[in-house]
């Protein structure tokens, strides 16, 4: 006999497959069509870029800072999709003899990550058109997945949420007017958060089926996996920000003096932190989720552990 919130979650299966088959796209048909970025026009949103703290750049060099953002912000997302359609098929298996609308809707989850991934790659691909070489993205995404995809599922599907309602936030961010912002790009994060809004309730479903699942001993570890997989993260960003700074500075074609240069390392990596982490963490509705899982003395050993990062 179904209880009345396996019966709500049911609905929320089901909820989510019928708003997939509605929100789907094709990458060609829908978001690129057959279109190039335009190079005179900004790639990300003021408020992900965080290009308001360079102040002493030029309007094509504060321009240049948030294309080459842009093209790790692809990067970052083709990294993270990497594992995320792994860890949703292996716990996809609980589903495989039972509610079957709930496997479909963590099936259709799987192959739009995949579909995600190769839109990135698109995206990535036609960044370098217009981009001068010797830019580098640092991270071996397989290798990331390897370590990502070895920690318990409580764990990781904390992070898989927290990026899914990050993204939503990306969106809503990159809405606001801005006529410099490519078109290209804001069909990207509108089409991509289309479908990730359906993943974000899978996401939280899931998670609080697993939450359900271990023991106290059990939870109080994987909140100290979720700590070193954003440490992870952070370790990430931090390398991606020094690479893009070099890029920057070899290619803006100017010198700057060494505060300057300083100053413009610290925004690389505050706009990194900010879009893969902090916008996360203080999502109100993962910290409701979280909030719901766990003791007030882990709520304080992650902010204890995300202190440094936020601020």
């Amino acid at each position: 006999m179904q209880t009345t919130q396996t019966q709500t979650d049911s609905q929320r299966y089901a909820k989510c497959v019928e708003v997939s088959k509605r929100v789907r796209f094709d990458i060609e048909r829908d978001v690129i069509r057959g279109r190039r970025f335009d190079f005179g026009k900004k790639f990300l949103p003021d408020g992900l870029s965080k290009i308001g703290q360079l102040d002493f750049l030029g309007a094509d060099e504060k321009r240049l800072v948030s294309q080459i953002q842009g093209r790790s912000y692809a990067n970052m997302f083709g990294l993270v999709e990497r594992f995320i359609g792994p860890k949703i098929t292996d716990i996809s298996r609980d589903h495989w003899l039972g509610d079957q609308t709930a496997y479909e809707a963590l099936v259709r989850f799987t192959d739009e990550e995949l579909k995600h991934q190769e839109m990135f790659r698109r995206i990535d691909a036609l960044c370098a058109e217009g981009m001068a070489e010797g830019y580098s993205f640092a991270p071996q995404p397989n290798d990331v997945a390897s370590v990502v995809l070895g920690k318990p599922n409580w764990s990781v599907l904390a992070l898989i949420c927290h990026i899914e309602l990050f993204v939503l936030q990306h969106y809503r961010e990159s809405i606001e007017k801005d006529d410099n912002l490519s078109e290209l790009w804001k069909d990207v994060f509108t089409y991509h958060a289309r479908e990730e809004s359906q993943h974000a309730i899978l996401d939280e479903l899931e998670w609080k089926r697993e939450n359900e699942k271990i023991s106290a001993e059990e939870r109080d570890q994987a909140v100290d996996e979720l700590i070193g997989l954003v440490a992870a993260v952070d370790g990430i960003l931090q390398v991606q920000a020094k690479a893009d700074t070099d890029y920057f500075l070899s290619v803006c074609g100017r010198a700057f003096d060494r505060a300057q240069v300083e100053k413009i390392g610290a925004t690389f990596l505050a706009a990194y932190r900010y879009q893969y982490i902090t916008s996360g963490v203080s999502d109100k509705r993962f910290q409701d989720i979280l909030g719901g899982m766990i003791n007030e003395a882990q709520f304080e050993r992650i902010g204890a552990a995300l202190a440094p990062i936020v601020n």
